[in-house]
């Protein structure tokens, strides 16, 4: 059993809480129950995971699940310098992050993030796009690390169904789109239709914006059809995760009930 704070495996694993430090690596942190399971069944490789032994007692099930190679006992004070969290359920693991940006498919619907910072909101997104069955999910590369760990939190578990993706170049993944005659559909206060007026039958690529700023001239030049949330008047703007949420289901609607 790892019993102090100064042990390797604790430097590196409390290296991972910053996005520095999972960029130098290559590696994650997963915290908690739900998210080790979900890695689990999702086949990950998971290359530490760290657990108190009140853990183990509470889930013997997932503990015979653990490769024993990677698995190793810490003391509860060492779990707590591991986890971000001010309150772990007593266990860590470590996943590796992906070295090659995933090949474009064509699906149902997509998703393109322009700059989304807030990590709550990009796991809550995370969580909707699972639910309703989201192709794949791309954020820029100045969005939040979609590893940070409050990411993964906000996301419940769903982050593996649906994991984000970073591109380097979201214009190329418009024009990829256009090239597949996916309609692109953005999003945006001034839109001219309402967002229940467009067919999301169709094959569809959702752009979805910074939420401040919203999206950039060229990304709504690039759009099929540019689409609006009603609201009353005087009301701030949805955040982007609820206007995502908003739209996802449209489309699930159309789908499921044409």
């Amino acid at each position: 059993m790892i019993t102090s704070r100064r042990h390797p495996l604790v430097h590196r694993i409390r290296s991972l809480h910053t996005t520095k430090g999972r960029r130098e690596a290559g590696e994650f942190l997963l915290e908690g129950t739900h998210l080790l399971t979900e890695a689990l069944q999702q086949g990950i490789p998971l290359k530490s995971i760290c657990y108190t032994l009140a853990w183990a007692e509470r889930h013997p099930d997932v503990l015979h699940q653990l490769p024993p190679a990677v698995a190793q006992p810490v003391s509860p004070q060492v779990l707590d310098a591991l986890a971000t969290t001010v309150n772990p359920d007593g266990v860590v693991a470590i996943a590796p992050i992906p070295t090659a940006e995933p090949a474009l498919r064509v699906g149902w619907l997509h998703l393109l993030g322009y700059r989304l910072q807030d990590p709550g909101n990009v796991g809550t997104l995370i969580r909707t796009a699972a639910a309703v069955g989201v192709t794949q999910l791309w954020l820029t590369d100045d969005s939040v690390d979609p590893y940070h760990p409050k990411v993964l939190r906000s996301a419940a578990g769903q982050w593996f169904r649906c994991p984000p993706h970073v591109c380097a170049d979201p214009l190329a993944v418009l024009r990829f789109y256009q090239q597949k005659q996916v309609q692109i559909v953005a999003t945006d206060a001034q839109g001219e239709l309402v967002y229940w007026q467009v067919d999301w039958r169709r094959p569809t690529l959702l752009l979805l914006g910074n939420e401040s700023q919203g999206l950039p001239a060229q990304w709504l030049a690039a759009a099929e059809q540019v689409v609006r949330i009603p609201q009353q008047p005087g009301v701030e703007s949805l955040n982007v995760a609820i206007a995502a949420a908003v739209c996802l289901y449209e489309a699930w609607r159309q789908r499921w009930t044409s």
